[in-house]
């Protein structure tokens, strides 16, 4: 399976949803916090985002948002 990774902060509830999905889907990620690891935040402007949470997928190109169309291909 891809890596995934999910970039969040607290207190975002499109970040809390995307979580919660992919647990609920038995969807292995990682989670990188960029309000407590600056290299997170770095990554996540480097990618061209601005708004949370970032999704990274392993071959793919990365998504801002919540958005269990895309989610539910990695099951």
């Amino acid at each position: 399976m891809a890596a995934v990774t999910v970039y969040s902060k607290p207190n975002c509830m499109q970040c809390q949803f995307t979580k919660r999905f992919l647990t609920d889907q038995g969807i292995d990620f990682d989670i990188k916090d960029v309000e407590e690891n600056e290299e997170a935040l770095e990554e996540v402007i480097a990618l061209g985002f601005q708004s949370l949470p970032v999704v990274a997928i392993e071959g793919q190109e990365a998504f801002s948002g919540f958005k269990p169309d895309r989610l539910k291909i990695l099951k």
